[in-house]
């Protein structure tokens, strides 16, 4: 995940997008050759990587080592992890394969150098690693507690 999965997939996210500022509207996306062979490489080890995952006897980390997010509060260890992947196998190989889709619609839409496209299939896959990061390593998240709403009384009431 660290070495492959995360990075390819924060390249292909960050390739494309629009910032709206004070400056203007501007719209990220490859515009080159090799920006588009870049993008491109990004989406092979992404979907390559979705085959490591469902590999027989991958483990989430090697023996002794932690995650590096481990400790957090509602963030499974590794050994949490591992056991919640190993007593549902199936749902977890179901996620990587979804991922794998994800990527290959991304691959396509790259293909054709289609930015909308990869905005769809980048959804796609956010969708893909947020379901399987929910279920098998951050079930007990903790989220902060937005503000409460006040009403105001308009101006002159």
């Amino acid at each position: 995940m660290v070495n492959e999965v995360d990075p390819s997939a924060d390249a292909l996210w960050e390739s494309v997008g629009t910032t709206v500022s004070s400056a203007g509207t501007e719209e990220h996306q490859p515009r080159t050759e090799a920006e588009w062979l870049e993008v491109r490489r990004h989406a092979i080890v992404l979907t390559e990587a979705t085959n490591l995952l469902v590999m027989p006897g991958r483990k989430v980390a090697a023996p002794g080592k932690k995650l590096e997010d481990e400790g957090v509060l509602g963030i499974y260890t590794a050994a949490e992890a591992q056991a919640a992947i190993d007593g549902k196998h199936e749902v977890f190989v179901a996620f990587a394969h979804a991922l794998h889709d994800a990527a290959e619609k991304m691959l396509t839409a790259i293909d054709a150098k289609n930015p909308q496209g990869m905005l769809t299939a980048g959804e796609a896959i956010d969708e893909a690693c947020e379901s399987c990061h929910m279920t098998f390593w951050y079930p007990n998240q903790v989220l902060p507690k937005f503000p409460q709403a006040t009403t105001r009384a308009a101006p002159g009431e």
